[in-house]
C-alpha cells in the first residue's frame, strides 16, 4: 500500500528531518509531486518508513568496546570538568579573602610609619650625615596602578 503525504508527516514517519526527506526527493530516493498550489506530495511504502536510515549495532557490527570506551572517556572529562570547577571556587575564595585583607594591611601600614634613619656613604666611605626617609602617600597598590 502506498500513502501520499505531505513532508512533514513523511518526516514523522521515518523518524528523520523535513530536510532529509526533501534531499531524498532530490536524489531521487522518494517519489513525489507537486500540485497546483506548490504542497510537495511524498509517496511512501512501508519499506521507506522501516529501518528509517537509522544505523543499528548490527550495521555497525559488534562496536560495544568501543562505546564501553566511549563512555568511560566521557564519565572522565566531566569528573575532570568537575574538579577544575572546584579548584576555581576555591582559588576564588582565596583571592576575595585576599582583596578583604587589603584595606586591613593599608591602614596599619599608614597608622605606624617606620621612620628609620639611613646614612649615606661616598665610594671613599666616609659618612657625610643621615638623610630621613622619602615620605610616601598613598598605599602601594594605589601608587603602582596610578603611575
Amino acid at each position: 500500500m502506498i500513502d501520499r503525504v505531505m513532508v512533514p508527516e513523511a518526516a514523522k514517519l521515518m523518524n528523520i528531518s523535513e530536510g532529509a526527506v526533501r534531499q531524498r526527493i532530490h536524489r531521487g530516493t522518494l517519489r513525489s509531486d507537486k500540485d497546483d498550489d506548490g504542497r510537495v506530495y511524498v509517496y511512501l511504502t512501508p519499506d521507506d518508513t522501516q529501518n528509517n536510515g537509522v544505523k543499528t549495532s548490527a550495521y555497525y557490527g559488534d562496536d560495544g568496546g568501543l562505546l564501553d570506551e566511549l563512555r568511560d572517556r566521557i564519565r572522565f572529562l566531566e569528573e575532570e570538568l568537575a574538579d577544575r570547577q572546584e579548584e576555581n571556587r576555591r582559588k576564588d575564595t582565596i583571592l576575595m579573602t585576599l582583596s578583604q585583607r587589603i584595606p586591613e594591611l593599608e591602614a596599619s601600614s599608614e597608622s605606624s610609619p617606620e621612620a628609620t634613619d639611613s646614612s649615606v656613604t661616598d665610594s671613599n666611605t666616609e659618612s657625610r650625615g643621615v638623610v630621613a626617609p622619602k615620605q610616601q602617600t598613598g598605599s602601594w597598590w594605589r601608587r603602582i596602578f596610578s603611575s
